[in-house]
């Protein structure tokens, strides 16, 4: 598949973040509900004084109520429209949007870049607090509280189990003709001073409600609902378990997306565009 720019456009990186709670996810939907692409796409289309909407692909589509810090995204424009905006199209967008989601840099993009295919790693943090006092109110709307006392030991025994390359089935909801095998690089718990436990998981990409599902069975061995190889043995059974729950999404942040060196962009937008199968497992491109 080609992802070359069309003759006569110049294709812009945008590294963005955003607070989730007031935005149905990133994604335009057709209801007309507020999302993140819809905003941005809408001011730059008016601070442009253009006719047509440009489309934004980005790094990771954040579902309804996740918050970012370090997304990525990119769009075509005309050349001639990107000359002539560029060097106040920044500040005439921090001016249209909202003050919950800002673009904090523009620039052209090196050959071959795709902002979602292009990419290596995506890192979020969930964050969540066992104090039995609740949650700092200043934190509330990205700190999840957990009504019992955490032991963030047996959680990271229990993830370490987790990572590497692994078919995440159980812990995504399935897409149709999507595949749910992924690499999971990092999947740690640290407490925090403040007291808050914060998980860093980073992998190549991710499926539907994976991170989530993977914090809501950590959380289950934490308070001792569940004993440290549980999590494990449902990834090795491969379905659902109707035990894990998918944790609230205000408590995730997209924090990072990883990308190659330049040289390197063209082919990895080529290889992340291939379905993956797991050694001896049946599929195939």
């Amino acid at each position: 598949m080609s992802d070359d720019v069309q003759d006569g456009f110049v294709r812009v990186r945008l590294d963005l973040s955003y607070d989730g709670k007031d935005f149905s996810g990133w994604a335009k939907q057709a209801q007309g509900q507020r999302t993140v692409q819809g905003d941005i796409e809408d001011a730059l289309r008016t601070v442009t004084r253009s006719k047509e909407t440009y489309e934004l692909t980005v790094a990771g589509r954040t579902d309804s109520g996740v918050h970012a810090r370090g997304q990525v995204a990119h769009v075509d424009l005309p050349a001639e429209l990107w000359a002539e905006h560029r060097d106040k199209l920044l500040r005439r967008l921090a001016g249209r949007l909202s003050h919950d989601v800002r673009v904090w840099s523009l620039a052209e993009a090196p050959s071959g870049f795709n902002a979602r295919f292009s990419a290596i790693w995506r890192r979020y943090a969930y964050r969540v607090t066992d104090n039995p006092g609740g949650v700092d109110p200043l934190l509330r709307g990205h700190v999840l509280w957990h009504d019992w006392a955490l032991d963030m030991d047996a959680m990271n025994e229990a993830a370490a189990a987790l990572v590497g390359e692994h078919d995440f089935a159980a812990y995504c909801k399935r897409r149709e003709g999507a595949t749910t095998i992924r690499t999971l690089q990092e999947l740690r718990w640290e407490r925090r001073p403040d007291g808050v436990l914060e998980a860093t998981v980073k992998a190549d990409a991710f499926c539907h409600n994976m991170v989530r599902s993977l914090v809501g069975a950590l959380l289950f061995v934490g308070d001792g609902h569940r004993p440290v190889d549980w999590p494990g043995k449902v990834l090795a059974a491969g379905v659902r378990d109707s035990a894990v729950h998918v944790v609230r999404p205000h408590g995730l942040t997209l924090e990072e997306v990883g990308y190659p060196a330049d040289e390197l962009l063209a082919a990895r937008n080529l290889e992340a565009r291939n379905k993956r199968s797991l050694p001896g497992s049946a599929g195939c491109c």
